[in-house]
C-alpha cells in the first residue's frame, strides 16, 4: 500500500515565509530555507514553496532563494509563483526543484502543461488549483494567488489537467484556506474521484484528525499545511504519529 504524505507549505512573499487567512492578512512566520531544514528533520515527505505574489505582480520567482533552499533539502521540493512558460519550467528545475507547480499559467495557456510533461516528464508537473465554492457541488477556478475567478469548473478543469500531462493536482479549497476547521472533503473526493493522479489537499487544517480526513473521507493522496506547522502547534513527526495509530499508512 501507497503511503501518504504530509506536506509543509512554504508561502513566501518577499524572501520571507508569511501565512494569512482565505489568503489576506499575511503575517510573517520565518526564514523559508529555516523552516524546511526544520520540516525535514521532523520527518515532512515533501516541502512546497510557493512565491505568492509572483504571478500577480509578474515578478519572476526568486530563483536564488530556490537555489538555497533545494541546495539544503534531501527530499522532494516543489516550487511555484510567477512560472508563465517552458522557459519558466527549465530555470526552476534547472535551480533545483524536483517539481514546479503551475496555477495562474496553466489556465492562461495550458499548452504549458503538455510542453513541460513532455519534456521533463509528468512527475515534474503539479498542476495547483485554487476553487471557491460557486453553488450546489460545484466549485470555481481562481487565478493570480486567488485575486481573478475564470468561470472554470475546478472538477472539470483537474480532468483536463490530467490530460494535458499533470502528473499531480494541488487542490486549495478558498473557503477554507486558514480557518482551521478542517479540509474541504466534498470538494477533495470530488476531485480525488474525477482523476487517477495523486491529488494534494490544501487548505483548512486545523489538526491532525483533519489531516485524517482528508485523507480517508476525501480519498486525498497527500496533505499540506502551513499555520499549524509554522507556528508549532504540531511537527510533522507528531501528526504521523497520529495517522499512523489511526491505520493511515505513513512513512515513519
Amino acid at each position: 500500500m501507497l503511503t501518504k504524505r504530509i506536506i509543509p507549505c512554504l508561502d513566501v512573499d518577499k524572501g520571507r515565509v508569511v501565512k494569512g487567512i482565505r489568503f489576506q492578512n499575511l503575517r510573517d512566520a520565518g526564514d523559508p530555507v529555516e523552516q524546511a531544514l526544520a520540516y525535514e528533520r521532523q520527518g515532512a515527505d515533501e516541502i512546497v514553496f510557493l512565491d505568492i505574489t509572483a504571478s500577480s505582480d509578474r515578478r519572476d520567482t526568486v530563483l536564488e532563494m530556490v537555489r538555497r533552499t533545494a541546495y539544503e533539502l534531501s527530499i522532494p521540493f516543489t516550487v511555484g509563483g510567477g512560472i508563465r512558460s517552458y522557459s519558466d519550467v527549465r530555470r526552476v528545475l534547472l535551480a533545483g526543484a524536483d517539481k514546479v507547480s503551475l496555477n495562474t499559467a496553466a489556465v492562461l495557456d495550458p499548452t504549458v502543461i503538455s510542453e513541460g510533461a513532455e519534456i521533463f516528464g509528468s512527475q515534474c508537473i503539479v498542476v495547483a488549483i485554487d476553487a471557491k465554492r460557486a453553488g450546489m457541488d460545484r466549485w470555481e477556478v481562481y487565478i493570480y494567488g486567488g485575486r481573478r475567478p475564470t468561470g472554470i469548473d475546478a472538477v472539470d478543469w483537474a480532468k483536463r489537467a490530467e490530460m494535458m500531462g499533470a502528473g499531480e493536482i494541488l487542490l486549495t479549497s478558498m473557503d477554507y484556506d486558514g480557518s482551521k476547521d478542517g479540509y474541504d472533503i466534498l470538494l477533495t473526493r470530488r476531485i480525488a474521484e474525477s482523476v487517477n493522479i495523486p491529488v494534494i489537499a490544501s487548505g483548512g487544517a486545523g489538526n491532525a484528525e483533519h489531516m485524517r480526513r482528508a485523507l480517508a473521507d476525501g480519498k486525498a493522496d497527500a496533505v499540506l499545511a502551513a499555520s499549524i506547522f509554522h507556528y508549532g502547534e504540531y511537527t510533522v513527526g507528531q501528526v504521523k504519529e497520529y495517522l499512523s495509530r489511526a491505520g493511515i499508512p505513513v512513512r515513519v
